[in-house]
């Protein structure tokens, strides 16, 4: 059943973060109700819907937020739900009626979680952006990258997911787990660039300390030195070597047959030269040659897989890792429970009025469902 088993979430449509915090909770139990748009708007980067992964493992019902009596209705569900998720801009919400204020008074047990990339305050509250803009504000961006080239954009998984999405998460786990000594629910704003900022803290106090500068590409963990970084092979492939501890880098070496490099590790001088060679090194055999010869060494290497890749690792196929649903192959669900383990993921199932008391049952009797057919709310 899950950890989450028998919470009810109710998920206000949006894009990126909010999504796979609902699919977190999801993947681990809870009942999550998405509540779509009537009149249906691309949303994010448009792909059909059986691959748009982050909506699994729930059902939805579309509202027009602006026809008359559907607000209440939305009250209604939301007066039955532990958490609330939306990720409007700041004002949004409360201009629809369903703004933390009402809502909570509502429910007061209720957790209303707000996503948002600059927050609800501030000056830039209003502003538009996207996870390169967020983690472009908060210094992250600028340390991403190789010397004397562009910031790389890591995708969108430092802003959106690693500062938004399990910020989120987090906040709405701490804010249950308050609500059990008090009874009272609360507010969660997580913010991107305040996540980011967060995930920040470490670079922040190692910069303070002098042991990294603010040069990307030049530091221990960024692709600066030798010892940590990802190279080329003969087949045009790749492979990681992590080997920041002088016995893993003592170990790599003697693999890579370059030994005498190992005295000079620490001295950044000595960095580039160092890489150039273990970068010859690396372009004479390929990927799997490098792999069989690092095998069981203890070296911190590892193959860099692409997408299509990864799930055939034998590591990760043991593990059960990725699993086929519908034909689609995704991640399963992370972390993993001793005595309730996440149910096996569903594909995500549209409204369908012929659904309407599966759906809504959770949260409505069938009177109440029916009373909302009949005004026109739901179809």
């Amino acid at each position: 059943m899950g950890p989450l088993h028998g919470l009810k979430v109710v998920e206000f449509a949006g894009i990126g973060p909010g999504p796979m915090a609902a699919m977190l909770l999801a993947d681990m139990g809870a009942t999550v109700l998405r509540i779509e748009r009537k009149e249906q708007v691309a949303l994010g980067v448009p792909r059909p819907l059986q691959y748009d992964l982050l909506l699994r493992n729930r059902r939805s019902v579309p509202l027009d937020l602006k026809q008359p009596g559907t607000v209440d209705f939305a009250l209604a569900l939301v007066r039955q739900s532990d958490v609330l998720i939306e990720g409007f801009r700041p004002g949004v919400m409360e201009r629809l009626g369903l703004g933390p204020e009402v809502c909570l008074t509502q429910n007061p047990g209720l957790i209303y979680g707000r996503i948002t990339g600059w927050g609800q305050t501030g000056p830039m509250a209003q502003a538009v952006g996207h996870d390169l803009n967020y983690i472009a504000l908060t210094g992250a961006l600028y340390a991403i990258g190789r010397a004397g080239q562009a910031p790389a954009p890591p995708i969108n998984l430092l802003g959106d997911f690693g500062g938004g999405t399990l910020y989120l998460v987090m906040g709405i786990l701490a804010a249950l787990h308050s609500r059990h000594a008090s009874g009272q629910g609360q507010v969660v704003d997580a913010a991107i660039v305040d996540g980011v900022a967060s995930l920040m803290t470490q670079p922040h106090g190692s910069l303070a300390a002098g042991v990294i500068g603010t040069e990307r590409g030049t530091n221990p963990t960024d692709s600066g030195a030798p010892f940590y970084d990802a190279y080329a092979c003969a087949d045009g492939r790749w492979v990681s070597l992590a080997a920041v501890e002088t016995k893993f880098y003592a170990e790599a070496l003697r693999v890579l047959g370059l030994p005498e490099l190992l005295a000079r590790q620490w001295d950044k001088s000595h960095w580039p030269e160092a890489k150039a060679r273990i970068a010859e090194r690396f372009l004479s055999r390929s990927r799997d040659d490098w792999c069989e010869a690092f095998d069981s060494v203890e070296a911190c290497f590892a193959p860099v897989l692409t997408l299509a890749e990864a799930p055939q690792h034998p590591h990760l196929a043991e593990r059960g890792v990725y699993a086929e649903i519908n034909g689609v192959t995704q991640p399963m669900p992370a972390p993993r429970f001793s005595q309730t383990p996440s149910p096996t993921p569903q594909p995500f199932r549209p409204w369908d009025p012929k659904d309407a008391q599966a759906i809504l049952g959770p949260w409505l009797d069938a009177s109440a469902i029916e009373a909302a057919r009949q005004s026109g709310l739901i179809d």
